[in-house]
């Protein structure tokens, strides 16, 4: 990775929210992580020797299992959406760098050795998970567990130059900003964040913890921000992650969440009330303490929630119109049938 240079126009279009993942291979994409963490200047605030960034980014990509979606190319896109977000909004004018180097670590952390099964299944199957962590972010939790692991590893530890208090910090960030990627907590957190921002301080400790979390959250599902042929790849990659879950549930008799349901969901009936109720406030909340990401991330939103309306709203036609075809033939069958036997009542 050390002799390969990334060209300025990829390095430009690296820190937009349009980039396309699936042009990339894994391999090109460990690249296009190390490059983020050197324009950023990390690096060198962080005495990060490149080596160690190198040998940190293998053993995080080696922790990240072939599941439908929460893979590798997920963990990049959400660091690649964060990396978007750092530039777009001009965060290191409001953050300090080591809020920076917290939001693209754990960003890149933030799935780590995910099973493809949520937090619900671990629960409900009482998985090792599940009782090492007491019901509590089971999954979550275990992502965090594994990044310290591997920053454990003197040869992959990218911090080990770092001082102590600074390491204390950044651990402490790390943890908080994994643990809110727990959509149970997604309501708490908003409604915190939104109280805070017409009187946002970026010196008060706790607001720019909340800020912290919320750009995490939104780097995190992400994915209707970007132009269609981009996102709607990474929607069947979800559905089936889903589906593969439900299936097992149902063959062990645990609850089996309705929009998680082979039988009771489609492409649209997913989108229309996560973007409406979810992804938009999300954003929405965002923009209303840095306008600048209205143009880049929340109208192509709003663009997504209206091409899954009208999806939902074809697919119902044609519903309509085909059970229409099929009561009109019911109809004349009957119709048939009853004048048939007219003919031959009036035939004896």
């Amino acid at each position: 990775m050390s002799c390969i240079e990334v060209t300025e126009d990829v390095r430009q279009y690296l820190r937009k929210p349009t980039f396309d993942n699936w042009q990339w291979d894994d391999s090109e994409m460990l690249i296009l992580l190390q490059q983020m963490y050197l324009d950023l200047g990390l690096t060198t605030k962080f005495q990060i020797e490149l080596p160690v960034l190198q040998q940190w980014l293998f053993d995080v990509y080696r922790h990240y299992n072939p599941v439908p979606f929460h893979n590798f190319k997920h963990c990049f896109m959400v660091a690649q959406m964060m990396y978007g977000l750092t530039w777009l909004i001009n965060l290191p004018e409001v953050l300090d760098d080591l809020d920076i180097l917290v939001l693209l670590t754990s960003a890149i952390c933030h799935d780590l050795d995910h099973p493809g099964y949520n937090n619900a299944y671990q629960i409900n199957a009482r998985t090792e998970l599940a009782i090492t962590y007491n019901d509590i972010s089971p999954l979550e939790n275990h992502h965090c567990s594994v990044a310290f692991e591997i920053l454990g590893k003197p040869n992959a530890n990218i911090f080990r130059n770092m001082a102590q208090e600074s390491y204390r910090k950044l651990r402490e960030g790390m943890i908080k900003c994994i643990l809110a990627t727990d959509m149970a907590k997604h309501s708490e957190i908003l409604n915190n964040f939104k109280s805070i921002t017409p009187n946002f301080d970026f010196t008060n400790k706790e607001h720019k913890s909340l800020l912290m979390m919320i750009l995490i959250k939104v780097s995190d599902i992400s994915n209707e921000a970007r132009p269609m042929d981009v996102a709607e790849p990474w929607l069947d990659c979800l559905l089936q992650e889903f589906f593969n879950q439900s299936d097992v549930e149902k063959l062990e008799g645990l609850p089996v969440a309705p929009f998680m349901d082979r039988e009771k969901v489609s492409k649209s009936t997913s989108q229309i009330g996560f973007i409406k109720f979810v992804l938009l406030p999300l954003f929405e909340a965002l923009g209303n303490l840095f306008p600048s990401v209205e143009k880049s991330i929340i109208m192509p939103v709003r663009a997504a929630l209206q091409y899954y309306t009208d999806m939902h709203n074809a697919q119902e036609e044609l519903k309509h119109r085909r059970s229409s075809k099929d009561k009109g033939r019911k109809t004349s069958q009957q119709n048939g049938s009853m004048n048939g036997e007219k003919t031959e009542q009036a035939n004896s």
